[in-house]
């Protein structure tokens, strides 16, 4: 069920479900996970693939050039009424070539939207894991974010935080949203971007070696009443 949207002249994407994942595809998935990754972990690339439903590629000819998980889905979240629209994104990987023009978050939206949760409106709340400041940065501007440098985990974000590990099939530290590790580092991105010390503060109880995470969470567009 592949879609089709340009988004350059030379670039193209497309968005399958990852139980569909062809031969070719998966190796050139593979393949830039390892260049976008020192000691990339493929284990932890195939489990992905197992708990989030869509990839979104994007080409330039016959070269790939980004790929994103996600999936959104409804569900009961805590302390609100009726079911909410959750977005739940994955490991995006952009080629060195194309950073910088909007790939990332592209990417992650389409995989999300393919069943149409995201494009019918209403209030998401928006989730991923990151073990890099850089990539939380597509999170930290909006509002409602958590975790957030000198601000206090309420209660209910507690609880909202352990509600997402549930949904992604992982375990958290529901007092530093850090995702727990499972004894190997998901790998060490190949990054040449500046990073503030602030933007390090939330990740401060991440031990990359260890295969941890950090969990971001934010609404879209707004937060619900008390949050």
């Amino acid at each position: 069920m592949p879609s089709h949207e340009p988004i350059s002249a030379n670039v193209e994407t497309r968005v399958i479900e990852t139980a569909s994942l062809q031969e070719k595809d998966l190796e050139r998935v593979h393949g830039l996970f390892d260049l976008s990754y020192r000691e990339a972990n493929h284990s932890y690339l195939e489990k992905s693939f197992s708990k989030l439903k869509y990839i979104a590629l994007a080409t330039r000819e016959d070269d790939l050039v980004g790929f994103a998980l996600a999936k959104a889905i409804k569900t009961h979240l805590p302390r609100l009424e009726g079911l909410q629209t959750v977005t739940l994104a994955g490991i995006c990987c952009v080629d060195s070539s194309c950073r910088r023009m909007g790939l990332f978050k592209t990417l992650e939206i389409l995989a999300a939207d393919v069943e149409g949760l995201l494009s019918a409106g209403g209030r998401v709340l928006m989730c991923g894991r990151m073990a890099h400041p850089v990539s939380f940065r597509t999170m930290r501007g909006f509002p409602s974010v958590i975790p957030k440098a000198g601000v206090p985990l309420s209660d209910w974000h507690k609880e909202m935080g352990l509600r997402v590990a549930e949904l992604y099939g992982v375990s958290i530290d529901p007092e530093t949203l850090v995702v727990n590790g499972e004894g190997a580092p998901i790998g060490y991105p190949n990054l040449d971007y500046e990073v503030a010390e602030e933007e390090w503060v939330p990740f401060k109880n991440v031990n990359r070696d260890r295969g941890d995470a950090l969990l971001g969470i934010f609404w879209a567009p707004d937060a619900p009443e008390g949050w």
